[in-house]
């Protein structure tokens, strides 16, 4: 339940316009009759908005008081130190500005926004902006269980994520002719790395580890092979593909077309 901003107070139905007026202002049909005095009287204060974290964070009192009583302890403080050892816990109190209301943090979070300059991004790197049509607008970029971790159960099936899958990899075995096709991951260099695992794990000499990345991939993919290779003990190595001539023994490749350069 929303609270008002004013509190209520009784309307009078046979007030005349005169009510209404501004203090020391006549009205009203004749012209010469003064304010009520009414209007002399200050507007009443606004009161103080609840906070609202109660919406946000957190039991309500009755609840913490019920579940502590549950545990045996009288207080949050009383718990806090059964449970947290003292070396770690603050002697102070954190050093924060004053809490806001609703509207207030509201206020505050539209000022900052309004400070942001967008400005053309010739960052490239595999991202470009592309058109998207309203159906997947509305259906996968305004449909919060694609992006958040509140997720429903089976998301394979609740998000279509196999149906989609499905068709990717259809789709890449029509366009390359090749009888198997691997399912996509979340972004370019998850799927790297996993190719990556794929291949090392499937290699026939199993002395060799090491690894030949194309200097043309997007730098943030290297850096997600480099990282899922380091605990698996295998060696990354970055070259020129135009120069790549097979002398040191590799359980695989990794090229990208088109490449980080365009």
């Amino acid at each position: 339940m929303t609270q008002p901003l004013y509190e209520s107070s009784p309307v009078d139905t046979l007030s005349t316009a005169s009510d209404y007026s501004a203090p020391g202002h006549s009205a009203g049909a004749t012209g010469g009759a003064t304010a009520d005095s009414r209007t002399s009287q200050p507007a009443p204060s606004q009161p103080a908005l609840s906070p609202f974290v109660q919406r946000h964070i957190g039991p309500r009192a009755d609840a913490v008081a019920e579940m502590l009583a549950q545990l045996g302890y009288g207080s949050l403080e009383e718990l806090i130190s059964a449970t947290v050892p003292a070396g770690i816990r603050r002697s102070q109190d954190l050093d924060l500005a004053a809490g806001l209301d609703e509207p207030s943090a509201l206020h505050r979070l539209r000022t900052l926004a309004a400070k942001n300059q967008v400005w053309r991004s010739f960052m490239g790197l595999g991202y470009a902006n592309t058109l998207t049509p309203l159906v997947i607008q509305r259906n996968v970029l305004e449909n919060p269980g694609w992006y958040t971790q509140y997720t429903p159960y089976q998301p394979e099936i609740a998000q279509g994520r196999l149906e989609a899958l499905l068709n990717f990899q259809t789709m890449v075995s029509d366009l390359t002719a090749m009888e198997i096709a691997n399912a996509s991951l979340l972004d370019e260099g998850t799927a790297a790395a996993e190719a990556m695992t794929l291949a090392f794990n499937a290699r026939k000499q199993k002395s060799c580890r090491t690894f030949w990345v194309s200097q043309g991939c997007h730098p943030q993919t290297l850096e997600v092979v480099k990282t899922r290779a380091q605990p698996l003990g295998i060696e990354v190595v970055v070259g020129d593909h135009c120069t790549l001539t097979f002398d040191t023994p590799v359980f695989g490749l990794l090229l990208q077309y088109p490449a980080t350069d365009g």
